[in-house]
């Protein structure tokens, strides 16, 4: 071995060692912070857990660290039924593997799962390549790594949901009730049936409990979601968001109600058909920003040059339900306040939005609005004049030519936005925030933002991969000017 190895090896056992103390010190603290940024496996047990289980703490010569779920399952330990691992806040993308790897990770945890194939395709990458990234990042094949996460959401469903079994096993994938159990015993350690057994509250339909690392910053989610609310397709409370949304062509609703006290929200969610429903939990824990880690943004926002009591503790991203959705807000916004450009998207919704079915929850909409109607689909708004909308009609084209882009499925790339006329710069970079829930875009050509940019001195690249989150916090500081 050379020189220059061992000196790489040594290295490598100081980064670990540091890290394992780093662990240490945040299991022993139960700070809910660190909930879902590392698993914590107990040997004597076989049991992994996330670092605020209630359950008594093992002493540390008996326990291992992991930063993945997958990891832990990969070395035959099993999930505790009492923190439930799968309900974890999902890790964040800081740990340096790479954009190409947090992608793939993505892909493979979606349900139904695609080929491992197909991924690769999407990523432009070789298939071999892939399994080299994956096996660096997480320790075990892709095909594993979608057995996993599959088996991990088949559990969740088990034990919030009083769905059928069946209905379970075909939601998360498998062809037959014996795949499902087979798949429980193999990574839970258990049948479904036991898993069942230990359920504590019986719950009728689909509601389930997603975490986040606190400090979640609600009434700032909360306003920033009702001053942007649709009327007939959206209703937020003092404590509530529910909205109804399109999900392979079919209408489904749900409704997400904050509990402080848990650090998450509990998720009622209703639609006809449950094959698309992994994608759609998926995307209210985006559109709530439930996965982002307060920690570093913060960090990265007192680097970009901020003070710590300049900061919005808590600071959340609220996205839009689409990139579509947010296109066609971000283009009939423009040029106008936020208030006059969601009259503007009410009256589309209103006139080219599917009506919701009646056996549909009101939930909320029951006292606001006796009609509800879901987002309009590309195909609507393309093949409409649009001539009941208040505004230019070269921002009308606007509208029309950005829907065609995603006529029939499609994906147009940024360059083909960029091609619309009447669609510039800002207004992709706010479809890359809210609608792609990019975190790392600066809106440096908005007028808020170059206005506090000056009043506050920042270097936004020093905020990087965080620079949405100095985009809000800009516009934020300008709200408490405006307050005061």
């Amino acid at each position: 071995m050379s020189d220059n190895s061992v000196v790489q090896n040594d290295r490598v056992s100081e980064h670990e060692a540091l890290s394992e103390s780093i662990f240490s010190k945040a299991r022993l603290s139960r700070d809910p912070r660190f909930d879902g940024r590392f698993f914590v496996a107990v040997k004597t047990t076989g049991i992994f857990c996330r670092p605020i289980c209630p359950a008594r703490l093992p002493k540390e010569e008996n326990v291992t660290y992991f930063e993945h779920a997958t990891q832990a399952m990969a070395q035959g330990y099993r999930p505790c039924f009492r923190c439930r691992p799968d309900s974890a806040p999902r890790s964040a993308a800081w740990k340096g593997v790479g954009a190409t790897i947090n992608r793939a990770l993505s892909l493979l945890s979606s349900i139904p799962i695609a080929s491992v194939a197909d991924i690769a395709c999407r990523l432009g990458i070789s298939e071999r390549y892939l399994n080299k990234l994956v096996v660096n990042a997480v320790g075990i094949s892709p095909k594993q790594f979608q057995n996993m996460q599959r088996a991990l959401f088949a559990k969740q469903l088990i034990q919030q949901t009083c769905l059928s079994m069946t209905d379970i096993s075909v939601t998360a994938g498998y062809q037959s009730l014996r795949q499902l159990q087979r798949a429980v015993e193999q990574y839970c350690g258990t049948s479904p049936t036991q898993l069942r057994k230990k359920q504590h509250t019986a719950q009728k339909g689909i509601s389930l409990f997603l975490s986040y690392r606190p400090p979640y910053n609600w009434p700032y989610v909360r306003d920033f979601l009702a001053t942007r609310a649709i009327k007939g397709l959206e209703y937020v409370t003092d404590n509530s968001y529910e909205r109804y949304f399109s999900s392979q062509s079919q209408i489904g609703f749900f409704k997400a109600e904050h509990d402080e006290e848990r650090n998450g929200f509990n998720v009622q969610i209703d639609m006809p058909d449950l094959n698309g429903l992994h994608t759609v939990i998926e995307n209210i824990r985006l559109v709530l920003d439930l996965h982002a880690d307060p920690l570093l943004i913060e960090q990265s926002l007192t680097q970009a040059g901020l003070l710590p009591h300049q900061l919005t503790a808590g600071l959340r991203l609220p996205s839009a339900w689409s990139v579509f959705e947010s296109g066609c807000r971000a283009i009939v916004g423009q040029q106008v306040s936020v208030k006059a450009a969601i009259g503007q998207v009410t009256l589309l919704v209103h006139q080219l939005g599917k009506r919701v079915p009646e056996a549909l929850p009101l939930s909320g909409f029951e006292s606001s609005t006796s009609e509800r109607y879901s987002f309009p689909t590309p195909e609507d708004i393309a093949n409409s004049s649009l001539e009941f909308l208040r505004m230019p009609q070269a921002r009308k084209e606007a509208v029309r030519s950005f829907a065609q882009c995603f006529v029939g499925d499609s994906i147009p790339t940024h360059n083909d936005i960029l091609a619309i006329k009447g669609v510039g710069p800002w207004t992709l970079d706010y479809l890359k925030m809210r609608g792609e829930r990019n975190p790392d875009i600066y809106l440096g050509g908005d007028l808020i933002v170059r206005k506090m940019a000056k009043l506050y001195p920042v270097e936004p690249e020093k905020a990087a991969p965080w620079r949405s989150y100095l985009t809000l916090q800009l516009w934020q500081l300008s709200n408490q000017q405006s307050e005061t």
